[in-house]
């Protein structure tokens, strides 16, 4: 009888512990609204998982692919990206691009140095194209999302984030860069809404009459070469031509923007294009090219060969739904960033439950415990990263919803729950 007592007291006292409560938590979520979760926590001072729901299934991870793009740009970028490698050449620059996302682009921080370096060079300027080898869309990508504010072309040489933003005031157009207004036409046709939308192979933009919006649009252009030369040529009030010539060994290196000023637009605002960019950045050090398979390559070798299950990363933004990560996969890597990163610096660049980025309106709390990257795509939200409990300890986590028909919200507000019990309990 004392046996059975002490069993029953046992099971009773499981029964009643955090980890329990948490796991029920988790369970009953999955259970009601039908989809799948994976859940991971971890003490990274004591080393060892505190609780585990598949973490070991793959999911996808959607925007979680971001914190693989800020592992490999803290291992390899330094302190500044590069804008761009050149060669003076008697009284002419050539020039190829590194993949900085910066130039002129709206939401990165400005330094200046890539344009008045080029605009005040006294001789001709001449741009090479030579070192990007990849696809301006990347694998797995919705081909449907072309046009979408989100879903901008990767390029060696991007301008203006490759966007080009549309206004209406009245019945007046304008666009920003001005150069896309030659090819910018009103259609004699009205749709559900009031639209602009751009042509697939080509950077004809239409504009269609309906229901009004804000008047403002942003939609990727297409970025070949012939475009950079004429946005150049254009932004900079002087000639660029092109030069089909290789990039040289004898090539200097002109330093951009602080990483940091990209790193947090990235993480906190989940910026595609910027992440893109990055990875880039990444391949054009460990590679003669700028091909992202090539920084995922070294990187994954390199660095995360121990991670715990082995990771199917393709891009640099998570756009792509070919990317397939564990909960646990993800927690180990956010190990390794919290050991690589000083925590002040670390939490400057994530985004913050109730204050900053993407969960600004969720996970509120008079002090903030959430600091973390989410990722959604359709029927899949993502958040992961660092939980500072009421105790002031770091814990890290990882929480991976795939293939629900609730909506978001509804899936965030579970989440919520999960996570506050861990504030408290922990």
């Amino acid at each position: 009888m004392r046996f059975l007592a002490v069993i029953f007291l046992l099971m009773f006292m499981w029964a009643c512990s955090p980890r329990s409560f948490i796991l029920k938590q988790v369970t009953k979520s999955e259970e009601e609204l039908h989809h799948h979760v994976g859940f991971a926590l971890y003490d990274p001072q004591d080393k060892k998982f505190l609780i585990q729901h598949q973490s070991d299934q793959y999911f996808t991870p959607a925007s979680n692919t971001k914190i693989f793009t800020l592992f490999a740009s803290l291992n390899l970028l330094g302190d500044s990206v590069t804008a761009f490698r050149y060669l003076p050449l008697g009284d002419s620059l050539i020039f190829w691009g590194m993949g900085d996302p910066s130039f002129l682009y709206k939401n990165a921080y400005q330094s200046g140095k890539a344009y008045q370096f080029l605009q005040s060079f006294p001789g001709k300027l001449y741009f090479a194209a030579t070192n990007f080898y990849t696809e301006p869309l990347g694998p797995g990508w919705a081909w449907s999302d072309y046009d979408s504010y989100y879903s901008a072309e990767r390029s060696a040489f991007p301008v203006y984030g490759n966007l080009v933003e549309v206004k209406r005031v009245g019945e007046e157009f304008s666009t920003t860069p001005a150069y896309f207004m030659e090819h910018f036409t009103v259609a004699n046709q009205q749709r559900n809404r009031e639209e602009v939308t751009r042509g697939l192979d080509d950077n004809q933009l239409t504009y269609f009459t309906g229901k009004k919006s804000n008047g403002e649009w942003t939609i990727p252009f297409r970025s070949t070469t012939d475009v950079v030369i004429d946005l150049l040529s254009d932004t900079l009030k002087r000639e660029v031509l092109e030069a089909p010539i290789l990039i040289s060994a004898e090539a200097k290196t002109l330093k951009s923007v602080p990483v940091d000023s990209l790193y947090k637009v990235m993480m906190q605002d989940s910026d595609n294009f910027i992440a893109e960019q990055l990875l880039l950045q990444c391949a054009a050090l460990v590679s003669d090219s700028l091909k992202p398979a090539n920084a995922i390559k070294y990187v994954t070798e390199k660095w995360l060969a121990d991670l715990p299950d082995k990771p199917r990363w393709v891009d640099g933004s998570g756009l792509s739904r070919f990317n397939l990560f564990t909960p646990r996969s993800i927690v180990v890597l956010w190990d390794k960033i919290y050991a690589l990163v000083p925590q002040e610096r670390l939490f400057s660049l994530l985004a913050v439950g109730g204050q900053s980025g993407t969960i600004k309106n969720w996970y509120k709390n008079d002090t903030p415990y959430i600091f973390g990257k989410t990722g959604s795509l359709n029927n899949n939200h993502i958040l992961s990263g660092y939980l500072r409990t009421r105790t002031g300890r770091i814990l890290i986590f990882s929480f991976m919803n795939n293939n629900y028909l609730a909506p978001t919200n509804e899936v965030r507000k579970r989440m919520e729950e999960v996570l506050l019990t861990i504030y408290n309990k922990y």
